[in-house]
């Protein structure tokens, strides 16, 4: 499990602070891996490969090495040990990075997902408001984007005491995005109402079994490509369960 405990002194003891619900079960002997070593390692088991390039932890351009070149590199590992690119979704929640994977590397671009973080600041996106949607998912559409992938509660809100899609959802299928959620089990138990990842459908959270019912919706209405959690096994129970 990706963690910290942000009390730590030292970056030893930094290696924890996993909440009591999730599991440790996988952390003996565990060893971190380039990423090149883990294209070698997914490939051998017959994976797929959904890399995102994360932001940046230093100011760019670093020693002369431009965001550009970092997001080439990117691509270049795949490249490099013989990956197709229908075998892999590059993600971004830089807008400015996907536009450069669909200028420069078309073929990886087709399925460059934009991470849609567009959820804080002074002109934070309203996913029930289509006037808010800067750039509009047309837009997106039409700098060849084809792949956007926000938080669940982006895509679903409540009618009636029921989970619908929300308006985010429908203009993004108006466009013909094809969507990608997250984070299904990041919230642990649900009796408090799902916490951030389920907001927008609350009044309909009580228990472990909305996880069924807001991946019912997702799947069957918002007509979803796909769905990330933290737990990949029972993830591919659900989707198996839910035909995705």
């Amino acid at each position: 499990m990706d963690s910290f405990d942000k009390t730590a002194l030292t970056a030893a003891a930094s290696q924890g602070g996993n909440p009591g619900w999730r599991s440790t079960q996988y952390t003996d002997g565990a060893t971190a891996m380039t990423h090149a070593e883990s294209i070698a390692l997914f490939k051998s088991l017959g994976a797929k490969f959904t890399p995102e390039l994360k932001s940046p932890a230093v100011e760019m351009p670093f020693n002369g090495f431009s965001l550009h070149d970092y997001a080439q590199k990117m691509i270049d590992e795949y490249k490099a040990a013989g990956i197709p690119a229908a075998d892999v979704w590059a993600q971004s929640f830089d807008l400015e990075v996907v536009k450069y994977w669909i200028e420069h590397e078309p073929e990886f671009g087709k399925q460059a997902v934009y991470l849609d973080g567009r959820y804080s600041g002074d002109a934070a996106l309203n996913p029930m408001d289509p006037a808010s949607f800067s750039p509009t998912m047309q837009e997106l559409a039409d700098m060849g984007v084809n792949y956007i992938a926000p938080p669940m509660w982006f895509l679903v809100t409540m009618e009636d005491g029921k989970m619908v899609p929300s308006a985010y959802a429908t203009a993004a299928k108006a466009a013909g995005l094809k969507l990608i959620t997250w984070t299904l089990e990041r919230s642990g138990p649900l009796t408090d109402g799902g916490g951030w990842y389920f907001n927008s459908v609350k009044p309909a959270v009580h228990n472990a079994s909305s996880y069924y019912e807001i991946l019912d919706v997702l799947a069957q209405d918002v007509e979803i490509e796909g769905m990330f959690s933290d737990w990949p096994a029972t993830v591919t129970y659900y989707a198996n369960c839910m035909g995705l």
